[in-house]
């Protein structure tokens, strides 16, 4: 009798190069759980399809990075917001732009779409909330203060997060806030509605979600514990449990009362958005350029009853099984009728709008375009809606699960890492100690040129460095005192670097105590040491207040250093003082060099003019290199070329 085949209960999907550039935001499609959308800092949208290797279409227009991209419940229209703070709106059936919408003046970091009407809701930097109709491509109300936005699914109710720590509810009918949640100690990442009932849920950085009922506007419950900060939620489509992506797993909760059911560990780092489709859980990540596609199959998964036991945590004790309710506790959504002749006629109207351009149309909306690069994936996701169908849609499959590893491998893959939950910690050290190479193992790859800000792991820092690459059948076990000798080697190296960069931060730190930010600097340059300058310098930046003339003086060289540095986030904390240091200083720096010479002696004048003279001799050193690297594409590019224009009066 042959033996069962047992298959993963997670496994990775595939991974493909989603733009020329990095990958800066995506988003899954929620009914079919197969359409991917990325935003690139190309400037460009590209669709994928899940489990195919290439772009779909990719939709241009633009001009700087797309931040983040929604895709509307029918899965026929596609919202995306810039840097710059535009919003485009493409219809895919078409292969056209809709709409052009400006009004907001920082990144967009949130759009959603109304769940029955021809509405997008948009979320900025610039801290406001706007309700678009792009029929008549305007905006209908404005609110404030956002990061995150979802519609109810009635589409009464608009609810946001915020940096502020809390949580928002708007009613669109009144154009009024609701109510406020407070409760948070930390920004609120991430907000999603219950399916079906007065019930929201809200992530923190602050490693909680909260439950908020919409009837008795209160806290229901809240889940603390997680691994790190939560980015992405999302209810089972019946509503019986909620599903947290957090790092490298995926956790299932009850909430009344709150409870863990179950967790699945999922290589999957950091997950930007999560799906369900036939019974399997779809999450995509996204690193530099990549994006990786991961499933869970949910039918392996406890979603109610009995407490599960944390694999990761496993000192918490398990708690009593719990009924699953058969009758909803609170309030049901009423959904509006809908009818097959009001989305003709929105539709008749769209095509009128494409066909007869109004004279208010943008140059730029005219220049977007649809690019289809795959015709043939393009035809059978987009093409058979607009005719009626004689034979019922064809239903994706749900992804065939791979074998489970042997059963030795499976059993240590059930087991936590050591090295699992350890979060290295990742300083701004322009040298980091390499871990000793085992002989059995090939050569290290080469650092990257430029070491991003954000990363999974710690660079030059992996688990498999430490151990044998190769398993050697006749080879005895290492036992517990070998592998930990092994997993040392390289630690006291960086405990010497820690406590001497730990021992220069406190002689700032003294010095900076006593009140005198211009020595404090000083001493801080005078270590010679980059790290500890951006640690002081991410302080003062906070604070614009605290930067004087005389402070620039010092300051300035080691602004050249940082923008010439392989750390993105060195370069980024050069930007932000170089960009302060301009709009403050450079006003006077250009009227005093420009003033004629004073009458008599004004030894304080002289003073500033010196320091106005060395700033100068200093800035125009640094403008050539900002120059050459405005050209770069992406988010540095962007700052870069604004750092040029700030500069452009010390020709």
């Amino acid at each position: 009798m042959a033996t069962p085949v047992v298959t993963k209960t997670a496994w990775k999907l595939q991974e493909i190069v989603a733009h020329a550039s990095n990958v800066s935001s995506l988003v899954l499609g929620k009914a079919s759980g197969r359409l991917l959308a990325t935003g690139g800092d190309d400037c460009r949208v590209n669709l994928w399809s899940i489990n195919k290797p290439n772009c779909i279409m990719s939709l241009t227009g633009h001009t700087s990075p797309v931040e983040s991209v929604r895709l509307n419940t029918p899965e026929e229209l596609i919202v995306a917001g810039s840097q710059s703070g535009s919003i485009r709106v493409w219809d895919l059936e078409a292969a056209k732009i809709l709409r052009t919408l400006m009004g907001h003046k920082a990144n967009i970091c949130s759009l959603d779409f109304h769940p029955y009407g021809e509405f997008v809701a948009s979320g900025s930097q610039d801290t406001n909330i706007k309700l678009w109709d792009i029929r008549r491509k305007g905006c209908v109300f404005r609110y404030r203060a956002v990061r995150c936005l979802r519609f109810s699914p009635d589409g009464k109710w608009l609810a946001s997060a915020a940096d502020d720590h809390t949580v928002k509810l708007w009613d669109l009918t009144a154009g009024k806030m609701m109510s406020e949640f407070p409760g948070h100690t930390g920004p609120v990442n991430v907000v999603e509605f219950h399916p079906n009932e007065y019930l929201l849920a809200s992530g923190s950085s602050d490693r909680t979600i909260r439950f908020w009922d919409l009837e008795k506007f209160q806290v229901v419950s809240c889940i603390e514990g997680e691994p790190g900060p939560v980015r992405s939620v999302l209810f089972n489509p019946d509503g019986c449990c909620l599903y947290s992506g957090c790092q490298d797993s995926l956790r299932v909760y009850g909430w009344e009362p709150e409870r863990c059911f179950d967790v699945v560990l999922v290589n999957w780092g950091k997950v930007a958005d999560l799906a369900i489709c036939n019974d399997q859980l779809i999450g995509v990540a996204f690193s530099q350029s990549n994006v990786s596609s991961y499933v869970v199959d949910l039918t392996r998964v406890t979603r109610t009853g009995t407490v599960a036991r944390d694999p990761v945590q496993d000192h918490r004790p398990l708690a009593q099984p719990l009924p699953n309710p058969s009758a909803p506790l609170r309030r049901i959504y009423e959904r509006p009728s809908t009818t097959c002749s009001k989305p003709q006629r929105v539709k008749q109207n769209s095509e009128s709008e494409r066909r007869s351009p109004s004279s208010e149309d943008d140059r730029d909306e005219r220049e977007s375009r649809a690019e289809i690069q795959n015709a043939e994936d393009y035809n059978e996701i987009f093409q058979p809606k607009n005719s009626i169908s004689r034979t019922p849609p064809r239903r994706s499959e749900p992804f065939p699960a791979p074998p489970e590893d042997d059963a030795a491998t499976a059993k240590e893959a059930a087991k936590p890492s050591p090295a699992m939950d350890v979060q290295f910690p990742v300083p701004n050290l322009e040298v980091l100690p390499r871990p000793p190479v085992v002989a059995s193992t090939p050569a290290p790859k080469a650092e990257p040129a430029i070491i991003p800000a954000t990363r999974n792991e710690p660079i030059g820092l992996k688990a498999s460095d430490f151990l044998p690459a190769v398993k050697i059948p006749q080879q005895a076990e290492l036992v517990d005192e070998d592998a930990m000798s092994q997993i040392r080697k390289g630690h006291d190296t960086m405990c010497v670097v820690l406590t001497s960069r730990h021992k220069n931060l406190d002689t700032v730190r003294a010095v900076w105590t006593m009140g005198d930010i211009k020595t404090s600097v000083d001493s801080a340059v005078a270590i010679n040491d980059l790290s500890v300058v951006v640690d002081l310098l991410n302080i003062v930046n906070q604070k614009a207040s605290l930067w004087k003339l005389d402070l620039c003086t010092t300051v300035l060289p080691q602004i050249e250093k940082l923008l010439q540095s392989k750390y993105e986030s060195y370069v980024q904390t050069g930007c932000t003082s170089l960009k302060l240091i301009l709009q403050r200083f450079l006003p006077l720096i250009t009227d005093m060099l420009a003033a004629p010479p004073s009458v008599g002696v004004d030894i304080s004048r002289e003073e500033r003019l010196h320091k106005c003279r060395l700033c100068y001799k200093q800035l125009k050193s640094i403008s050539g290199l900002v120059k050459s690297k405005s050209g770069l594409s992406g988010r540095h590019g962007s700052t870069f070329r604004e750092l040029h224009l700030l500069m452009a009066s010390l020709d």
